[in-house]
């Protein structure tokens, strides 16, 4: 039997919710035990929790029936409440919570040193609360007693998630994932200012220095305290224009295009660009610094470079994603999870799951897509701007792929061996094994042209 404590409380049996009738205090008393489950819960502490400092002189008994009623309602699916010394216990084993999954993947978390698989931890952690813990159940005082610690790790992994995700980057995520939470903590410095940071970053400084001011005030008028140094500091970098707040670090091969830094065309092919990287994209776990597809302005920047959209529709992209933040981030997650299949495909021409998942790229993209000849008098599918929206610069280069996968020189796709590198390029000659870095393979004897490379590479 599944528990449901971090929200509502609910359970389930074999995937199905099950109705328990149990009134509030006998659901309060079996959460109790639940979040100590394994552990024995004396009766004194059940009934300080349940009546708080007023019990009735009846509280005894009435745990007692609670306890048999809890019983009677668990006993059909397998869930035991047992008698220890003077108290209760539920028995492990015999359920499981997603109180207990939480803990179990922030320790996960904490483990890896991988930080894209640290990040999918910090994930799937924080997505268990469906709400305040015991929501229908407990109230604010009993709540703060119960689940102290589960709130601040709650409070702790998201800070980590945002740290970890600046460090990858990803900008926009961070914005999406901390507006709600600094909402509900607006005097938690430590996401005012991975908030300040991500904003800054993403071009919107002005916002970064109103919600300074805003947590400043509010400390000053909840606490009576001023921000602390690291908040300060950082304020104070934002006035400056700091570079130092530019990471993830600068890049090592990259160009630099109107605003954004993109990476070095050395594929051959937009579909091949699009899943190169900077220097380090070999790297497992990937370095820092190393993601160039940041912001969804950096993807609309890229498809202009790359000839895959006119200039005007990039800046007319700009301000649609300006204005519909949480719309362009769901893009730019789309376009990374479609770049990682992308390099699958090309890289295991065996590899089903990945041609599918592109192939729903690019049926996707057709449907939003005009077939017409150009002035080269070549024809070609165009992703129009009006049906595609911000999808516009993933339709077109799921439409390049798409013309990639077609043509024989599919076949001439290599990966660099480098473990730095790992970028991929057209190799027509059939001679070539390096990509065209030229520090890769630098004072190698460079052996026979190798195939593709082997099957279970992934792109970070």
């Amino acid at each position: 039997m599944e528990f449901q404590l971090l929200g509502p409380f609910t359970a389930r049996h074999d995937g199905r919710p099950v109705p328990l009738a149990l009134r509030r205090q006998e659901r309060c008393l079996l959460a109790v035990l639940l979040l100590e489950a394994g552990h024995a819960v004396t009766t004194e502490r059940l009934i300080d929790l349940l009546w708080d400092t007023r019990p009735p002189a009846s509280a005894r008994a009435t745990v007692h029936t609670y306890v048999g009623r809890l019983r009677a309602a668990l006993g059909p699916y397998g869930v035991r409440v047992s008698t220890r010394h003077d108290g209760y216990a539920v028995e492990p084993g015999t359920c499981t919570t997603d109180a207990r999954r939480f803990t179990e993947l922030a320790s996960a978390a904490a483990a890896t040193g991988d930080p894209a698989e640290r990040i999918r931890h910090y994930d799937d952690a924080l997505s268990l609360w469906t709400g305040p813990l015991l929501a229908d159940v407990a109230d604010d005082r009993l709540r703060s007693r119960l689940g102290g610690e589960l709130t601040g790790l709650r409070l702790s992994l998201t800070e980590h998630r945002a740290q970890a995700r600046l460090d990858m980057g990803e900008d926009e995520r961070v914005i999406a994932d901390l507006t709600p939470a600094v909402a509900e903590h607006p005097t938690r410095e430590a996401l005012v200012a991975a908030q300040m940071t991500a904003l800054y970053r993403t071009g919107r400084q002005a916002e970064a220095l109103r919600l300074y001011e805003r947590t400043r005030r509010l400390l000053a008028a909840e606490l009576a305290v001023e921000p602390g140094r690291e908040l300060h500091t950082l304020h104070e970098r934002i006035l400056r224009g700091d570079p130092r707040l530019d990471r993830p670090p600068g890049p090592v091969h990259a160009v630099r295009v109107d605003d954004q830094w993109l990476p070095w065309s050395t594929g051959g092919h937009p579909a091949l660009e699009f899943c190169n990287t900077y220097a380090g994209w070999g790297t497992q776990p990937p370095l820092p610094g190393s993601e160039w597809l940041r912001h969804y302005a950096t993807l609309a920047v890229w498809a202009g470079h790359q000839d895959l959209m006119a200039p005007g529709q990039v800046t007319r992209l700009r301000d649609q994603a300006a204005g519909r933040p949480d719309d362009a981030t769901a893009v730019l997650d789309d376009a990374r999870r479609f770049r990682t299949d992308l390099y699958a495909c090309l890289t295991d021409p065996q590899n089903g799951h990945a041609f599918r998942a592109v192939a729903t790229h690019v049926q996707d993209a057709i449907r939003s897509s005009s077939f017409i000849r150009g002035e080269d008098g070549l024809a070609r599918w165009q992703p129009s701007p009006s049906a595609s929206g911000l999808r516009l610069p993933l339709h077109a280069v799921a439409l390049a792929a798409a013309e990639l996968l077609a043509d024989p020189r599919r076949l001439t796709v290599r990966a660099c061996p480098s473990p730095h590198c790992a970028w991929l390029f057209l190799d027509t000659s059939g001679r070539r094994r390096w990509c065209s870095l030229g520090t890769c393979g630098a004072g190698r004897n460079t052996p026979a042209p190798a195939g593709p490379r082997e099957a279970g590479t992934t792109a970070p």
